[in-house]
């Protein structure tokens, strides 16, 4: 499932949090028989299984076939930007936002094969377009997962909660693509699918998928993630191979590492000085520090002083635009695209989109 750059930069992120944590250890080892408890259980079971369902219905080749009959639909570079991003949005909010670039990043450069296209902002933007996704819903990228989990807000409740943030970016990502992509007409070839479509695997998949949502909005992981697997153990045992055990490992070591940190007295002390208990405050600190240290571990060192889970989300899925490093889907997309000159021209779209959609949602809490 995931390309060998990608695994290079989660292997280098899972030896940083192993490292963090011998050194967290060794400063204070009495707190080693307390590792288990800082781990939120509840979110890693969530994730587990949404990783497992979404491997299943990408590995049925069913998206990859969906993308293929849009395509040969578009009739100029505009509209297939646009069909491109919608299809990012709708992805990253039904499978989370690393898999939809997964099946439509490498998509896009297949295309190149058929027509001309501005291959490199086309990747920029479907990072900018599944983080816009994956904002909306609770299962739309990890520290989305980690707050729904933790917080006990319903489904119904989280996507409501997080409609102003989302209306923001949707319409900047739009307005952004209005002048960077130009009406110019494509003369596609014929495009077909690589995989064939396997039909009891993605029914199998889509027929779990909401039962699994409705036990985990009901807080009973254990079951859900019990049936997914058990299933899949039954009739289709290689989807495990492509679930991605690293990113499960990553986010388990996140957890106790930045409780670790969080304890530290020099951490209580700066962050306690920032009154996190304003929703204002905590939503700028969010995005902000998410421009440091990525937004998942923004959340979980946050979420230590904050019960907010509200602006909390506003700000570390904010902070997801901006610098790279803010969303490490926004390093997957790069990495995958393999283009030229990708970073620059990244932050020359990105940091404005951060800047205007910083400042919109602002507006709209303060409001």
């Amino acid at each position: 499932m995931s390309p060998s750059g990608y695994s290079l930069r989660r292997d280098y992120l899972l030896w940083v949090l192993v490292a963090a944590l011998l050194l967290l250890s060794a400063i204070e080892p009495s707190r080693i028989p307390d590792f288990p408890s800082f781990i939120n259980w509840s979110t890693l079971g969530t994730l587990a299984g949404l990783l497992l369902l979404t491997a299943g219905i990408e590995a049925s080749g069913f998206l990859h076939q969906l993308a293929a009959r849009i395509l040969r639909l578009v009739p100029d570079e505009r509209r297939l930007a646009y069909c491109l991003l919608f299809a990012s949005l709708v992805t990253a909010a039904l499978l989370t936002n690393d898999i939809a670039l997964f099946i439509l990043v490498p998509l896009t450069l297949n295309l190149e094969e058929h027509a001309t296209l501005p291959l490199r902002r086309l990747v920029i933007f479907e990072a900018l377009a599944v983080n816009t996704g994956s904002l909306l819903t609770p299962i739309g990228n990890p520290q989305n997962i980690f707050l729904w989990q933790s917080s006990g807000a319903h489904f119904h409740q989280f996507v409501a909660a997080m409609l102003p943030p989302f209306l923001v970016t949707l319409a900047c990502l739009f307005l952004f693509a209005f002048f960077a992509f130009r009406p110019r007409t494509l003369h596609l070839e014929r495009f077909e699918a690589r995989e064939p479509l396997q039909h009891p695997l993605l029914v199998v998949s889509l027929l779990m998928f909401v039962p699994f949502i409705v036990l985990a909005d009901l807080h009973r992981v254990v079951y859900a993630i019990t049936g997914v697997a058990l299933v899949f153990l039954g009739l289709f045992r290689r989807v495990f191979l492509r679930l991605d055990w690293p990113l499960l490992l990553v986010f388990l070591l996140m957890f106790v590492d930045l409780r670790l940190v969080a304890d530290l007295p020099w951490v209580r002390q700066a962050l306690a000085g920032l009154d996190l208990k304003q929703p204002g405050t905590l939503y700028l600190t969010g995005a902000l520090l998410s421009q440091g240290m990525s937004n998942v571990p923004a959340t979980i060192l946050l979420s230590q002083y904050s019960n907010d889970w509200k602006h909390l989300a506003w700000g570390a899925d904010i902070g997801g635009f901006g610098f790279a490093i803010g969303s490490l889907a926004s390093l997957i997309a790069l990495r995958l695209g393999r283009q030229r000159g990708s970073l620059s021209a990244f932050h020359a779209w990105s940091l404005p989109f951060f800047l205007l959609s910083l400042g919109f949602t602002a507006l709209w809490l303060w409001a």
